[in-house]
């Protein structure tokens, strides 16, 4: 029963959250211009999006803005203008506001998009680490820190992208990182339950290195993280392309039963469905080696045994899909990852609602060790395809955590 006493805190407490200003954000970005991502989530913030069949408009204000580059389309200055926030020419001042001070109580890290230079692996040097280490230092001398979300992997090397876990850790702020992919809409909306031993996985994606196969790596790990003793890293890492895939196929390395069930949730096959309409079994017909030209195979050997399979099949398919073999269950477990179409992208409205989520809570929803690991696969991954597609080992990516007890994903 409530007490008097009680219904009065509870009252007191209501209304001191009710007159409470609403939290200051910046905005830390490579650009911001139409479908950049920090347009499409940044704008979440501005002007608020669909959430679980309502209209959510943060209780939250964009006060400050850094934008690293401004190609034609910049939307930054009349974002600023119409919003009535300011655009900062440093990392230092947008956290203080052009003041002396930390004025922010949270920053959204979105490095991605924007004319940067590639590295021999061919991935994108976005400076999410020197965005990142800007802001520590502030939070450092001004004795201050708030909670950090960075979009995509942390960077394009596990090195960093540690440091950066590492000062979030030191630091004690919040962080959260990562992909749409996790939190996005399922179909069907299953999670694997938790504790389960997995005796085989698959992930199928498409849309090329170092941009959408971090996407599916983390829509693998995800999934496979829920497994009997959570999360204790990757052992070792091989990539294959061409004709060599096809070849671990057909010597069982993947398993055709996965990537039939996990091809069986898309619903963009190509080729002759999109001819004439017809489905098809795309393993069995063998119109997957016809329409999937350019193949790549990502082996990732976990710590713990298990071994686990990206597909990227450009040309067969457009859409992300999972599959899963547990031990002592009949039925394979399998599912899509919805990604809803342009110009809307309201998955990424669902990821936006998790780093909200964090800044009013102080508490990132799951870990932000997941990124880190996908991070590390992703660039050891691409090393293996530098040289030759070789098996190599990864004594580096012992990451261990344990997944969220509740489910993540959107799922109204």
């Amino acid at each position: 029963m409530l007490t008097r006493r009680g219904f009065l805190q509870t009252t007191a407490m209501a209304a001191a959250a009710a007159q409470a200003p609403p939290k200051r954000i910046a905005i830390i970005a490579t650009i911001y211009r139409l479908q950049s991502h920090a347009q499409h989530m940044g704008d979440r913030f501005l002007v608020g999006y669909p959430h679980a069949g309502q209209w959510h408009k943060p209780d939250m204000k964009v006060v400050s803005l850094y934008v690293d580059q401004k190609p034609e389309g910049d939307l930054s200055s009349a974002r600023a203008q119409e919003f009535g926030l300011t655009v900062y020419p440093t990392v230092a001042e947008a956290l203080r506001c052009g003041g002396n001070r930390l004025a922010v109580d949270a920053v959204l890290i979105i490095g991605e998009h924007g004319n940067y230079p590639r590295n021999e692996k061919g991935q994108i040097l976005y400076p999410r680490y020197e965005f990142f280490e800007q802001c520590v230092k502030v939070f450092e001398q001004d004795g201050r820190a708030v909670p950090v979300y960075n979009d995509k992997h942390l960077s394009y090397s596990f090195d960093k992208a540690k440091a950066m876990v590492d000062a979030s850790r030191r630091l004690k702020f919040p962080m959260l990182a990562g992909s749409s992919i996790p939190v996005t809409w399922r179909l069907p909306a299953i999670d694997l339950p938790s504790g389960c031993k997995i005796e085989d996985a698959v992930m199928v994606g498409v849309g090329g290195s170092d941009a959408m196969d971090f996407h599916a790596l983390e829509g693998l790990q995800c999934m496979v993280e829920r497994r009997r003793g959570g999360e204790t890293g990757v052992k070792a890492v091989q990539l294959l392309q061409g004709d060599a895939v096809w070849k671990a196929c057909d010597e069982g390395r993947i398993s055709k039963e996965l990537l039939t069930a996990a091809l069986s949730r898309s619903d963009t096959p190509l080729g002759l469905t999109v001819q004439d309409g017809r489905t098809q079994d795309l393993v069995a017909s063998g119109q997957l080696r016809v329409l999937a030209q350019k193949p790549a195979a990502y082996f990732i050997e976990y710590r713990d045994g298990l071994k686990a399979t990206m597909l990227m099949l450009d040309g067969a398919v457009k859409d992300f899909n999972f599959a899963a073999r547990l031990q002592g269950v009949r039925e394979i477990r399998s599912t899509q990852f919805l990604l809803t179409p342009d110009p809307n992208v309201t998955y990424s409205a669902c990821l936006m609602h998790k780093a909200e989520e964090m800044f009013e809570t102080g508490v990132s929803p799951y870990p932000v060790e997941r990124t880190l690991l996908t991070s590390g696969m992703l660039e050891s991954c691409l090393t293996s395809k530098l040289q030759g597609g070789v098996r190599l080992e990864t004594p580096h990516l012992v990451v261990a955590y344990q997944p969220p007890a509740k489910p993540q994903f959107a799922q109204a």
